[in-house]
């Protein structure tokens, strides 16, 4: 059975962790998880919603390889991994229920927005084993709820609920755990309508600035402006605006 399993549901890639029992993050795990990626590209999905199949979201890295002096991730491969996940040319949403543990904070973080179920929890649990998170999670999470709240999360490694992390700015939204699939979906498939080109470059200008201040987002804003003055939704997108008024657009994507 495949770790992860990859489906499209009209213009939205469905990716679904699905490694029994909780989506413990290994090297096949993340090949699939990338492989699921590509594909939603390759055939022309316009956004993508990460999920799991399993009771878990994910409860984090698979450690017994860390146990008794073993081998230690390549970093250089997780940066490849996480600047694969992170800038990904669709926007991406992750729907989160039950636990999102260490890693798997750390993966629904590389998503540019997050829907979780009211029952779901979320820890940063790393340093409990003497370790700190390794995909990045201290300075995602500094990101979107400030450093005194990461340090909080990271250091003590206590779970969280969504309602805490919605109001800290980690979560865009919370939805009883029985209105999940349809609320993430919803998020998804609005994305998938929308003015593809634009919101890539949206996406872009967004991570340079966090990234790079307004400085390395201005430095791109010439070339995203370019690349959504030449798409074809830009034109569907003013043309009905003139003929029928805003928000009628259909956009195709191109």
């Amino acid at each position: 059975m495949s770790q992860v399993i990859y489906h499209k549901d009209g213009a939205v890639g469905v990716v679904t962790l699905s490694k029994p029992p909780h989506n413990l993050i290994d090297e096949a795990l993340l090949d699939g998880l990338l492989s699921g990626y590509d594909r939603a590209i390759a055939e022309g999905c316009r956004a993508i919603l990460l999920r799991s199949a399993m009771r878990h979201f994910c409860a984090g890295a698979d450690v017994a390889g860390f146990a008794g002096g073993g081998r230690r991730r390549d970093q250089a491969g997780l940066d490849k991994l996480l600047d694969a996940l992170e800038n990904v040319a669709l926007p991406t949403v992750a729907a989160v229920h039950g636990a999102a543990l260490g890693g798997g904070v750390e993966l629904a973080l590389t998503c540019d927005m997050i829907v979780a179920a009211d029952t779901a929890s979320f820890g940063m649990a790393e340093a409990s084993l003497g370790l700190l998170p390794l995909l990045g999670g201290v300075q995602r999470m500094v990101q979107r709820v400030g450093p005194a709240r990461a340090k909080e999360m990271a250091m003590f490694g206590r779970r969280h609920d969504p309602a805490a992390l919605e109001r800290w700015g980690a979560i865009n939204l919370v939805v009883a755990e029985a209105e999940l699939p349809n609320a993430s979906m919803s998020w998804a498939r609005q994305l998938a309508a929308g003015p593809t080109v634009a919101l890539r470059g949206i996406k872009t200008l967004a991570n340079l600035s966090v990234r790079h201040g307004i400085a390395g987002a201005d430095a791109k804003q010439t070339e995203m402006n370019n690349l959504m003055w030449s798409s074809e939704d830009q034109k569907r997108g003013l043309a009905a605006f003139v003929a029928t008024g805003p928000g009628s657009a259909v956009f195709e994507g191109n």
